[in-house]
């Protein structure tokens, strides 16, 4: 199994970061096929009161990295990626591993 995570900076504005996340590129994203997972997670401290290193964190997951290659390169992956520019004013950054599950986990 691998994933592409999806490391997103802290915005400039949050709320407006959320919104737009929620009401267009999930959206747009959603339309992607192929994913055999997916997972959004807000970023929290280690330590309250510190501020973490990223703001949220996405994991896109396929049996290969080359799927999920071919998914991002349809016209729905495209779409998706060009869109990130439009919201993400901390940066984004993308990252491929194999996952190596120890543990078998169910997220509900």
């Amino acid at each position: 199994m691998y994933r592409l995570t999806v490391l997103y900076g802290h915005p400039k504005d949050p709320k407006a970061f959320d919104e737009y996340y929620e009401t267009v590129h999930l959206p747009l994203a959603r339309k992607m096929e192929g994913f055999t997972g997916w997972t959004i997670g807000k970023c929290e401290p280690l330590v309250a009161g510190d501020v973490p290193p990223y703001y949220m964190v996405v994991g896109l997951y396929a049996e290969t990295r080359e799927r999920i290659e071919e998914i991002l390169a349809t016209p729905a992956g495209q779409a998706a990626v060009a869109d990130v520019p439009n919201f993400a004013t901390g940066g984004a950054w993308f990252t491929y591993h194999e996952e190596k599950v120890e543990v078998p986990l169910t997220l509900g």
